[in-house]
């Protein structure tokens, strides 16, 4: 079979000719009649397709692999329900400002207002989660329709768009249809004069503190933020965690915050996660970078007389122009307060001896045996009450997370992206008992396609996060409804054709990682756990006089 079609043939062809000519090597998928014409003109053109359990994992997929690997993530589902199931995913694509492309199958144009198999207005389900979100018109707009999704996904503050895929203009013909070129993401660069303004006031200030989003973390940043912390002699913040300021991987960020005297928000929204900006003193001083207009009626409203001025520009492009300038010099009190961020919570004592296992030790150990190889090493952790655990404890070069929206369920989706685009990667994932039910069949698509990571489970046998909830706002007699029973996951990962281990003790525990990390493939281990509060994110003398939020 030729690796090309000679001539492009039917609407689904230009799509797929304009996808490959922008780079797009893999879609995940899940296959529905409206789309078959895509899984077909898919033969021979050079994209793989992942085919899913669920349309939301194809999505937390696309979110994962583009996180990785800075492409835009494609996700291909069908109509009606099944677009519907995407719709979730996309708020959190949306809020940890991840470019994806989410691609839908839909009725026939020509069955409008007539009750087609599975129409729904797509449309209107996704503009609340995406950036852009349309319904293509015609086969001569689709390659043009496409070009710009995609821009649009990577431009300015990145983020999830939408295109529903009329069942009818994937069939049509398409001869004499321009295909498309590369595209690029245009940026909005900072002046000179404003690059240095910026650093001269970072300079002038006595504890300046630049806080960014997920984009600069060293996931998707590299070492970015490194580098411009270095040369203006500034801690730099990287938040993505759902708990904000009490990110409980960043002890005392919270306090720190209140001792700033300049803030610069490098494209990072002030939102619930800076606490509105009502962390910081009323004499601290804010800049905030936004990369798209209108985009700082958020800043205006929330820090009233602390912000100083707004700055249209790409964080990113700006973070570069600072990282680039020559090395500040700086005295020992900006040194002593550039030490005092980057610190991480202390992991607890290994200890090895009979008895039961906490989150604490379990992560702690996980940490340990992930990185004994020295490899590169990735940690997708979900959400609740363990995955804080594990975001606060288990060391990693690179991580993937629940981020700001905080959903959980999506850590599989994103561990078979991980393996896909970093196969030589040593992959952790850390779930709840609760999580890794969304997506559990997910196994089995990891399984045949070859990804290859370990899962642990921090198993306590109920919905921990919401179980404390109930403890400290309604107390120990009103818990109720978050049990959840000792099921054996790791005996479902090895009927779905991979290696599951039981874990009950802590003298079995080290044992169980090291084999896990050693066999390949897919393997789970159940660890039954005493399910604990994750650290909160506090130094410890601020968390023992810390009085509840107004």
């Amino acid at each position: 079979m030729n690796d090309r079609r000679p001539f492009l043939l039917r609407g689904a062809d230009l799509l797929v000719s304009t996808l490959v000519d922008c780079g797009v090597t893999r879609i995940f998928s899940l296959s529905g009649n409206q789309i078959m014409p895509l899984y077909d003109a898919c033969l021979g053109s050079g994209i793989e397709i992942v085919h899913v359990r669920h349309e939301a994992a194809a999505v937390f997929m696309a979110e994962g692999w583009a996180q990785l690997t800075g492409e835009v993530g494609v996700a291909l589902v069908t109509a009606g329900p099944g677009a519907a199931n995407a719709v979730g995913p996309l708020m959190s694509a949306r809020q940890s400002e991840t470019p994806l492309l989410l691609l839908s199958g839909d009725s026939p144009r020509a069955q409008d207002g007539m009750g087609a198999f599975q129409t729904l207005d797509q449309v209107a389900a996704t503009a609340p989660f995406t950036k852009h979100s349309a319904r293509v018109g015609s086969v001569p707009t689709l390659a043009h329709e496409l070009r710009a999704a995609l821009t649009l996904a990577r431009a300015g503050r990145p983020g999830p768009v939408h295109l529903a895929l009329p069942q009818d203009l994937l069939t049509q013909r398409a001869e004499g249809v321009p295909s498309s070129s590369r595209t690029a993401a245009a940026t909005v660069p900072a002046s000179e004069r404003e690059t240095a303004r910026l650093a001269a006031e970072i300079a002038e200030a006595r504890r300046p503190l630049i806080v960014t989003s997920g984009l600069l973390s060293p996931t998707r940043g590299g070492d970015l933020a490194r580098r411009l912390g270095q040369k203006l002699a500034v801690p730099v913040v990287a938040l993505e965690s759902p708990r904000g300021l009490r990110d409980p991987a960043q002890p005392g960020l919270r306090q720190r915050m209140a001792e700033a005297d300049l803030v610069i928000s490098l494209g990072k929204s002030v939102d619930y996660m800076l606490d509105f900006g009502r962390a910081t003193s009323a004499n601290c001083g804010w800049i905030v970078v936004e990369p798209e207009d209108g985009a700082g009626e958020e800043a205006v409203r929330n820090l009233g007389p602390k912000l100083r001025r707004l700055i249209a520009a790409d964080p990113r492009a700006l973070a570069q122009r600072l990282a680039d300038l020559p090395e500040a010099g700086c005295d020992a009190a900006r040194r002593d307060w550039c030490a005092r961020f980057g610190r991480r919570p202390a992991p607890p004592a290994l200890d090895e001896t009979p008895g039961l296992i906490d989150s604490g030790l379990l992560c702690a150990t996980l940490s340990d045996v992930l990185g004994a190889d020295g490899g590169e090493t990735i940690l997708v952790s979900d959400g609740g009450e363990f995955g804080q655990w594990a975001q606060a404890l288990v060391r990693a070069d690179r991580r993937l997370i629940n981020g700001p929206a905080g959903g959980i369920g999506g850590a599989l989706g994103h561990a078979v992206a991980a393996s896909l685009a970093c196969p030589e990667a040593r992959i952790a994932v850390a779930s709840g008992d609760g999580s890794i039910g969304f997506h559990l069949a997910e196994l089995e698509t990891a399984v045949r396609a070859g990804a290859a990571f370990v899962v642990v489970i921090g198993n306590d046998r109920r919905w921990n996060a919401e179980h404390l909830l109930q403890l400290r706002e309604f107390g120990p007699d009103r818990v109720h409804g978050c049990e959840l029973s000792g099921a054996r996951y790791d005996l479902v990962a090895a009927a779905f054709g991979g290696t599951g281990a039981h874990v009950t003790c802590r003298s079995e525990l080290r044992g169980a990682l090291r084999r896990a990390f050693a066999a390949g493939g897919v393997v789970l281990v159940n660890v039954e756990i005493e399910g604990r509060a994750a650290p909160s994110g506090e130094e410890p003398e601020a968390a023992e006089t810390a009085q509840p939020d107004g």
